[in-house]
């Protein structure tokens, strides 16, 4: 009787790829994906302070300054414009930045935006002769996937170095700081200092990620198996905010929030700990206005399943001002579905005040405004002024159909060109007081005139 391997076994032996296949599905990432990375050399002056106490010179003792390099990696992201997406640290306080390519051509690069918490910046370079790839979609990765890292580690010498690995976990947070937007891929792919900002690829040569950061024993910079990768989805979303506004515009819900523990989940009668809990409703916020309260968990939003505290806000960052998003919350036992319409997220300092105060920061219109950044005065014929950046409902700017982006350029007879000029005038008025704006509107002025409620 013949030797004979089952079915199933023959099967599994010819799906299974061959070393030399397997060899090549990496060669051709590596190939495809390194004319799309570069290696960011960034120079910046650093001011030395002399300790006058050991001066004998007193005050007159000389101060001076000296050029200090960092190396990173980046992506080009968009050959026909010539933008490049990287670390926001890798280019932060730079004066000077030089962009080598993998042609070794090196071209200046100028900064486009930056958005320090999602440590994401956009930079320009001449687009002639670049090369670009394909974006993947971060939310099809998996645990145990492999990927293949592209950057510069350790110096120019060693550019375009390719690492593989595989997907560790999905969805990592508070890696850095819990107030950052952190959504990370980590996998074990060989990454070290200058590797920030570089590739990270799936193996059909899609940008899955931008590598970022390392985890170490903490007495070394070198790589321990432990990286981090900014997902491309989340790349995606800041990236377009800052090619087209400057900065990144985000959801806000108007809460504090924090994780559900084992003692909440026994108190509160939760099947698990998923979800995060409602401590705080911010007053005339997006939240209070959907019917949100204390002690809610919320437990999906738009259906996406929320794990903890910084994935909902992760979820709810992602969205926009005025977004319909819908929450599942459980409240006493019950799961109850909410609505609520996203307001635009306040910055860090006016955040921690609205925090503090309980209460959200609207000016006596009913408005939040910032100083207006022209970024095309041919089309504003040079407008200065302040931009509504968000309107109270129900207030006196909302009952005279101000809008969310209009640009107030007079306040009685006086003349906006800043914030701060906006504050100082509008302390002048009261409730019961007329007051009459004009304002710029899609390139069109007009004056609105309404008493204050």
């Amino acid at each position: 009787m013949k030797n004979t391997l089952p079915l199933i076994w023959i099967t599994f032996l010819l799906a299974f790829p061959s070393k030399q296949e397997f060899s090549e599905a990496f060669i051709k990432v590596a190939s495809n994906g390194n004319p799309a990375v570069v290696s960011i050399v960034s120079e910046k002056v650093i001011e030395q302070h002399y300790n006058q106490f050991f001066s004998p010179f007193g005050d007159q003792f000389p101060q001076g300054e000296s050029r200090g390099h960092s190396l990173g990696s980046g992506v080009i992201i968009d050959s026909d414009e010539g933008y490049i997406i990287t670390n926001n640290h890798v280019i932060d306080d730079a004066e000077d930045i030089k962009v080598i390519l993998y042609d070794k051509r090196e071209v200046k690069g100028t900064i486009v935006a930056t958005d320090p918490p999602s440590d994401l910046a956009v930079i320009k370079v001449d687009p002639n002769g670049l090369a670009t790839v394909a974006l993947g979609n971060s939310d099809q990765l998996s645990a145990g996937e492999w990927v293949v890292a592209i950057g510069s580690p350790f110096g120019l010498h060693l550019n375009h170095t390719v690492t593989a690995g595989i997907v560790s976990a999905v969805g990592r947070s508070s890696v850095m700081s819990r107030n950052n937007f952190e959504d990370f891929i980590q996998h074990d792919a060989a990454i070290n200092p200058g590797n920030s900002g570089g590739a990270l690829f799936n193996l059909d040569g899609e940008l899955v990620g931008i590598n970022t950061a390392i985890a170490t024993d903490g007495f070394s910079r070198a790589n321990a198996g432990v990286g981090f990768a900014i997902p491309i989805n989340m790349v995606k979303r800041v990236m377009e905010d800052l090619i087209s506004d400057g900065k990144v515009t985000r959801g806000w819900l108007g809460v504090q929030i924090q994780d559900v523990d084992d003692g909440m989940a026994k108190a509160l009668e939760l099947d698990d700990r998923n979800g995060a809990i409602i401590s705080q409703v911010i007053q005339n916020s997006p939240a209070e206005d959907a019917g949100v309260k204390e002690q809610d968990v919320i437990i999906e939003v738009d259906g996406e399943k929320v794990n903890d505290s910084s994935n909902l806000k992760n979820l709810i960052s992602s969205g926009r001002p005025n977004d319909k998003t819908k929450l599942t919350v459980i409240r006493d036992g019950r799961e109850k579905y909410l609505t609520v319409i996203l307001g635009l997220r306040p910055g860090e300092k006016e955040l921690t005040e609205t925090y503090r105060y309980g209460e959200k920061l609207f000016d006596i219109l009913g408005l939040r405004v910032e100083t207006f950044e022209n970024r095309d005065p041919k089309n504003l014929d040079y407008v200065n002024g302040v931009k509504i950046v968000e309107v109270k409902k129900d207030s006196p700017a909302f009952d005279n159909n101000i809008k969310r982006g209009d640009i107030i350029t007079e306040m009685g007879k006086t003349n906006i060109k800043e914030k701060d000029e906006y504050d100082l005038e509008l302390e002048s008025y009261s409730k019961g007081n007329t007051i009459m704006l004009r304002i710029v509107r899609n390139g069109n002025p007009l004056y609105v005139a309404f008493e204050i409620e």
